[in-house]
């Protein structure tokens, strides 16, 4: 076979099981949503999928490692969207107002997966734990980093980055509970409104960003 077609073949060998995994990861998390981990079997989510459960082994080794992919989505969207805007060309206020925007939405595009990991925490295992705690004090950290930037720069004005930075998180990470795909505001609203609250817990001067 030629190796460029052997790399074809792989590829698409690849996005297969990609598919697979997260047509079992979406299934997943409805059923953990629903009736919570405890109560969900492999049976459920394969039964959910239409398929055995050898088809979700072929992905997955356990139920507790399908529990962790689930609850590090939530941290590992925030991240890409800090990791996003970090490399940006613009000045700290302009830079923490698409961070806002970008990490709101990330939350509530998130909501599920991010309940999910505040009710289930205990079941995941401690390997598992340790590693999204990790993801979330580089979160924190970079936030921090950023924080201090605008202060130094003279654009944000608070006494201590690092609990302005755990503020902001609590306030943005919070919204799961409360968000309503069918409430009052649409998405992109709650963003923009979020984005601005974030702006002005650090009394951003807008006139320079």
């Amino acid at each position: 076979m030629a190796p460029q077609r052997k790399a074809q073949q792989l590829g698409i060998r690849d996005e297969v099981a990609a598919l697979k995994r997260s047509r079992t990861i979406a299934a997943a998390v409805e059923l953990f949503y629903e009736k919570g981990y405890e109560n969900t079997t492999l049976d459920a989510v394969a039964e959910r999928l239409g398929v055995t459960k050898p088809f979700i082994y072929a992905h997955f080794s356990s139920k507790g490692e399908l529990l962790a992919e689930i609850c590090s989505r939530g941290i590992a969207s925030s991240l890409e969207a800090m990791d996003s805007v970090l490399p940006l060309k613009a000045s700290p206020t302009e830079k923490l107002r698409v961070l806002g925007e970008r990490f709101v939405r990330a939350v509530l595009t998130s909501q599920m997966h991010i309940a999910i990991f505040s009710r289930e925490e205990k079941n995941l295992a401690v390997a598992d734990f340790n590693r999204i705690n990790d993801m979330r004090r580089d979160f924190d950290r970079k936030l921090t980093a950023l924080l201090r930037e605008g202060i130094e720069a003279g654009e944000f004005h608070v006494s201590d980055a690092h609990m302005a930075a755990l503020a902001i998180g609590g306030m943005v990470s919070w919204a799961y509970v409360w968000y309503r795909p069918d409430g009052r505001l649409s998405l992109d609203e709650v963003v923009d409104r979020m984005a601005l609250l974030i702006l002005d817990m650090v009394n951003a001067d807008t006139g320079k960003g």
